[in-house]
């Protein structure tokens, strides 16, 4: 009754924030109605396309982890089985709190012959620099030449380069990244791993590539909303959907940012389509993303379940 009753509340404030997000925007949710619903059925070249775009940025984020595997002192893991550790484990991320998604990947990592320390530390610290990365990325948002940059004029832009300066000075300079990661791990109340030396910094090459991998994610967004409504540059609409991931991130309370990075999505696509659009773009979207994250997660635990049922052996 106790998880029933925090997970109740915790749906309940995230119903209530997300209401209050679009509410001061001003949406208005029954002119949904007025929508063709015809208008919305995706154009099937580019959305095949984002699908797969989508894909390929999945598997790089299981490749990159078990790339930070290997840096902390573990074992070089194939990329068939970083893929099948991380897309299993990302079913934790529909659970309330955010620890589910990190706790499930070190006990699968660890089943592998990962050490505890390295699993736990790899999974930590490839979701610390992938929310940096996508902090860099969201920024677009507000660095790029849109009506979102022209109301927020140069100071909001002053701003935003600056969070961009810092999070790559942080992440260069050895002795500041590894006092950010010590912090890390002590918020997320996890041990730092052996392999984590102050002789060596991973940090900037990490950032880099997790840079990559979330343009990887903003294009397939873009490729998806090109499927859907009239054409903008990627620069209108890409980086929104890393800043709306950064939002419902850190609402905690929410499981997998839902709700609140819809809301925080229409709220940064509002200044490039209308409200109502940009609402139905955000449904789409979330539905996109689950469901290409749940179906390759539920095919590979079935191919790994035994033939001969729970007690036979593989």
């Amino acid at each position: 009754m106790k998880r029933f009753a925090q997970w109740s509340l915790q749906i309940g404030l995230t119903l209530v924030v997300t209401w209050f997000i679009l509410n001061r925007v001003g949406v208005d949710l029954s002119r949904l109605r007025d929508l063709d619903g015809a208008a919305w059925r995706p154009e099937i070249i580019p959305f095949a396309m984002s699908c797969v775009v989508l894909g390929g940025g999945y598997i790089l984020s299981a490749a990159l982890w078990g790339r930070i595997v290997r840096d902390l002192g573990g074992p070089a893991l194939p990329l068939l089985t970083s893929v099948r550790l991380f897309m299993i484990a990302n079913l934790g991320r529909y659970v309330p709190g955010k620890i589910w998604q990190i706790a499930g990947l070190a006990y699968l990592a660890k089943r592998e012959g990962v050490p505890a320390s390295i699993a736990t530390g790899a999974a930590v610290l490839g979701q610390g620099v992938a929310l940096l990365a996508a902090t860099l990325i969201g920024l677009g948002a507000i660095l790029g030449r849109t009506e979102l940059w022209q109301w927020l004029g140069w100071p909001g832009s002053a701003a935003g380069l600056g969070l961009a300066v810092a999070i790559v000075a942080v992440v260069s300079i050895p002795r500041i990244f590894h006092r950010i990661v010590a912090g890390w791990f002590r918020l997320t109340r996890s041990e730092v791993p052996q392999g984590m030396s102050r002789r060596h910094n991973f940090g900037l090459r990490w950032l880099m590539l997790y840079v990559l991998n979330w343009g990887i994610y903003c294009f397939a967004f873009w490729l998806l909303y090109l499927s859907l409504a009239e054409g903008r540059t990627f620069m209108q609409v890409g980086p929104a959907f890393a800043a709306a991931y950064v939002a419902g991130y850190l609402a905690l309370f929410a499981p997998a940012g839902a709700g609140i990075r819809e809301g925080f999505l229409v709220v940064l696509l509002q200044p490039v389509m209308v409200q109502e659009v940009a609402v139905v773009v955000a449904v789409i979207a979330r539905l996109w993303t689950t469901t290409l994250e749940l179906i390759p997660a539920l095919i590979l635990i079935v191919w790994r379940r035994p033939v001969g049922g729970p007690g036979a052996t593989e």
